[in-house]
């Protein structure tokens, strides 16, 4: 069905009913035209909704419709709600605040995008004889009170079930003998141009969840572990006296034996349940909580592991990698990684989902792209948060803000933070995230749709550069988070600033170039392969001292320096490689690097020989190491090495949260050395199968549903001899690289290969 034009208004009740009000239209079906063949209901709000007709959702998504660029960008989305009309049919419209009107930021802002919520929305229904009947929103529809007297995405819901509207989207309602009384609706200003159909899948219920634990906290509180940290809600049918209140309270840990509020800052994570009397469900679909536990205050009867059960909530991604190896705790730290993804890819890919900020950093997803295109298919998913980074950077003259979507605009900024200014590695995310996705899915649209942003972006930090050619000016978050930096200091990294920049820019140039060269853009490309090479130039020029030495002389600085390829010599390479090896052994195999080295650093030992200082790096469990949070019984990734200490208390910084997916990002090194899997070419039409054993790991299974079919790899370490099964889909090369260094060529099918492991833990 082709859709028919716009008829539909953006409309609001008009009168004031709490936070979530209702909408109604009622109608009958055309009548003359035989059956209805389709219908297909299009929708889209300021705020969040959820739709129904004659009493049933019209889909499984929550939500909607997201949180976009609202300022250029609201994406609606379309049903087929065929099977669900009548002779008399209701649409019904729940509305919320949401991203829109509701809190953003940590300055406790709400209204950023508008103060007053609206439903747009139009049904097509098509009958056997071509015949199209259209239902649009507009004055005619009915609006009313909901049992949602509060909601905010950061402080949580309030349901007063005393106000339920019991059948209010279905035909046999009368509004007049409902708790509250109806009113009309009123007409709100809207450009039907900003209309966009979303390229990313819904956020929907994933997953449910029941509790592991139900216990007494040393105050006297009722405590509910659901044994892993989760973006969600609760739900659940219980039955007391009228007006008798239930709250739950979410936090991701617990401290001294309570819930732990203080990472959480200002947001409140707390929904309130009044109970009508009689037995009632209860739902809080206008709010999340980033959370693994759950304080229970006025709990009617006994609380059981059967009385209630968590919503596992997020964007519907099709899982495409595995991985799994010898070493427990190794794979604990991916499920922790993919878990950590889960609850930050709800709708965009946010830094975290619980405190009062869930923001779209764009240095995070800069940096944890490529791990992200291997757990799950994000294709979709960041196209379309791409295309609101291309709108926030358009509108403000080239530069690419640090959250897409910007809501920091709207806000003040800290003393610490001067003007805006592209950032290195966070404004990167512009020409970083598409390239990423060309090598995960070899579709160059997303090159294509994203071009003008990512030579603007590569444009626009060369006009930055200082007259030695390097980026060193401006602000920089740098090596942020650097694990020796005081708590509530986290960009006081020892990386210097400048070089973290100028090394970010110049890998950008060099991608841009090669972009450029893809699209057969060959002036665009000699002009970004200029630009880098001048920026290589005065790197060696500044940083590089005469015995190869860098500048501020750190783990990161070498890391990015052999992993972006800034080194032009074997000579000035193989220096970097033992000195970044020489440093990690020197810190015990302890983890020295922040946001920027962190996602880089195992790749850079192992592409220099070190692959045994990367394994140690990896297997480390003193803090700071990727498996001291698993020791410390972590189920996601951690936003600082330390956010709890090894007394179990939380990190004083006032910056903390259980649940970030940036340095999560050491997955794709093990997906692709320990696990053997990377891409030759562009969506793995190619495909490269070259696990790198170290100590301490055994053997390791990994798989990737590629977009050519699913390539599986398996090896082991037996008594000396090394053993390889590789699966490769039909059509697609791979070459296969053993220990021992001798390389083959198979084309599809199963293979199994031998190998003796004296080269193991040494070959690069």
């Amino acid at each position: 069905m082709t859709p028919t034009p716009w008829h539909a208004a953006m409309i609001t009740p008009a009168e004031d009913f709490d936070g979530a009000p209702l909408l109604r239209k009622a109608f009958r079906l055309a009548e003359g035209h035989g059956a209805v063949a389709r219908a297909t209901l299009r929708a889209t709000a300021f705020g969040v909704y959820e739709a129904l007709i004659n009493g049933v959702p019209v889909g499984g998504d929550v939500l909607s419709p997201g949180w976009s660029s609202y300022e250029w960008r609201l994406r609606y989305r379309s049903y087929d709600v065929t099977s669900l009309l009548g002779p008399t049919t209701v649409v019904g419209v729940s509305l919320g605040n949401g991203w829109y009107r509701g809190r953003l930021a940590w300055h406790g802002m709400s209204n950023l995008y508008g103060s007053e919520l609206g439903f747009f929305g139009q049904l097509d229904i098509e009958f056997e004889d071509g015949h199209i009947q259209t239902v649009a929103s507009d004055s005619s529809w009915q609006s009313g009170p909901s049992a949602t007297t509060f909601n905010d995405l950061y402080d949580g819901q309030t349901i007063d079930a005393r106000r339920n509207q019991n059948g209010w989207a279905e035909p046999g309602f009368d509004p007049g003998t409902g708790p509250g009384s109806w009113a009309g609706v009123r007409a709100l200003e809207f450009d039907v141009g900003r209309l966009a159909e979303p390229v990313s899948p819904p956020v929907v219920r994933s997953e449910v969840l029941k509790p592991v634990e139900i216990f007494t906290s040393p105050s006297g509180k009722i405590l509910v572990d659901f044994g892993q940290n989760m973006v969600g809600w609760l739900r659940f049918t219980v039955q007391g006296e009228a007006g008798h209140t239930i709250t739950v309270r979410h936090a991701e840990v617990l401290e001294d034996g309570e819930l732990g509020v203080r990472p959480l800052r200002s947001a409140k994570a707390a929904d309130t349940f009044i109970l009508s009397g009689g037995e009632d469900f209860f739902e809080p679909t206008k709010t999340f909580h980033g959370f693994r536990y759950a304080e229970i205050t006025g709990w009617t009867g006994e609380l059981t592991e059967n009385s209630l059960e968590a919503v596992v909530v997020h964007s519907d991604l099709e899982r495409t990698g595995t991985f799994e190896c010898s070493n427990e705790l190794v794979n604990k730290l991916h499920r922790n990684i993919v878990w950590g993804l889960r609850g930050n890819f709800l709708d965009l890919p946010t830094d975290c989902p619980q405190r009062d900020e869930r923001l779209g950093w764009t240095g995070d997803i800069a940096v944890f792209a490529p791990t992200a295109a291997f757990l799950y298919d994000v294709r979709g998913f960041l196209q379309d948060w791409l295309l609101d980074l291309a709108a926030e950077q358009k509108a403000a003259d080239g530069l690419v803000p640090i959250t897409v979507p910007d809501a920091l605009k709207y806000c003040p900024q800290p003393p610490e933070f001067p003007a805006p200014e592209s950032s290195a590695l966070w404004s990167e995310a512009s020409v970083w995230v598409p390239w990423a996705l060309w090598e995960a899915y070899g579709d160059d649209t997303v090159l294509k749709n994203q071009y003008e942003s990512m030579t603007t972006h590569t444009r626009r930090v060369e006009g930055l550069l200082s007259p030695t050619g390097l980026w060193d000016t401006g602000f920089q978050f740098g090596d942020w988070l650097d694990p020796d930096a005081e708590p509530d200091k986290p960009w006081d990294a020892k990386a210097d600033t400048g070089v973290v920049a100028t090394t970010c820019m110049f890998r950008t140039a060099s991608i841009t170039a090669q972009t450029a060269r893809l699209l057969g853009l060959e002036e665009d490309a000699k002009n970004f392969e200029q630009l880098a090479a001048r920026v290589q130039a005065s790197f060696l020029e500044h940083y590089v001292a005469a015995d190869g030495t860098i500048q501020s002389d750190c783990t990161t600085v070498y890391a990015l320096a052999i992993a972006f390829g800034i080194l032009p010599t074997s000579g000035l390479r193989d220096f970097a490689g033992e000195r970044l090896a020489g440093l990690v052994r020197k810190n015990d195999y302890r983890v020295s690097t922040g946001f920027a080295g962190t996602p880089f650093i195992t790749h850079a030992l192992t592409d220099t020989g070190h692959v045994d200082e990367a394994y140690r790096l990896l297997l480390e469990e003193g803090c700071p190491s990727w498996l001291y949070p698993v020791t410390m019984g972590a189920t996601t990734v951690w936003e600082r090495w330390d956010s709890m200490l090894p007394d179990g208390s939380i990190n004083p910084g006032q910056m903390t949260s259980f649940n970030h997916y940036a340095l999560g990002a050491v997955a794709d090194w093990m997906h692709k050395t320990v696990g053997g899997i990377s891409p030759l070419a562009p969506g793995y039409s190619k495909v490269r199968i070259a696990p790198v054993p170290g100590n301490g790991i055994d053997w390791a299974k990994t798989s990737l549903k590629t977009p050519h079919g699913t390539v599986r790899v398996e090896w082991k370490l037996d008594d000396g001899a090394f053993t390889l099964e590789a699966t490769v889909p039909e059509g697609v090369a791979a070459d296969v690289v053993l220990p021992d260094g001798e390389p083959r060529t198979v084309q599809g099918g199963t293979h199994r290969f031998t190998s003796t492991a004296a080269a193991v833990a040494t070959r690069g």
